[in-house]
């Protein structure tokens, strides 16, 4: 499990506004504590909701209708995961890390 990997992710069970059901979400931990740690950061995508920048954001390597919910930045256990599907491009993953940096205030 590597930083910029896309995985397919168990959320359930959920409370209240939390992201629910499983779904693809991206690994934003650094690999020297995914490797070590058995929690990962992780960045939930939707095909549902409609891009607003930062909250919302638009990641165009995983196809047209692919957003990262970056209010939703959460901490999975790994035994939540499920298999890889894909990589995110640098492009994607700098926007990602400019979108964060905004929402938690990182600036």
């Amino acid at each position: 499990m590597r930083r910029g990997e896309v995985w397919w992710v168990n959320f359930d069970p959920s409370e209240g506004m939390e992201i629910q059901k499983c779904r693809p979400a991206v690994i934003l931990t650094v690999n020297a504590l995914n490797k070590a740690r058995g929690t990962i950061v992780v960045l939930p995508l939707s095909t549902s909701a409609k891009p607003h920048p930062p909250i919302v954001v638009s990641l165009p390597s995983l196809g047209k209708n692919s957003v990262a919910v970056c209010d939703q930045l959460c901490v999975a256990d790994k035994r939540r995961f499920g298999r890889k599907i894909c990589d995110v491009s640098s492009g994607d993953m700098a926007l990602l890390n400019e979108s964060l940096k905004t929402i938690l205030g990182l600036l």
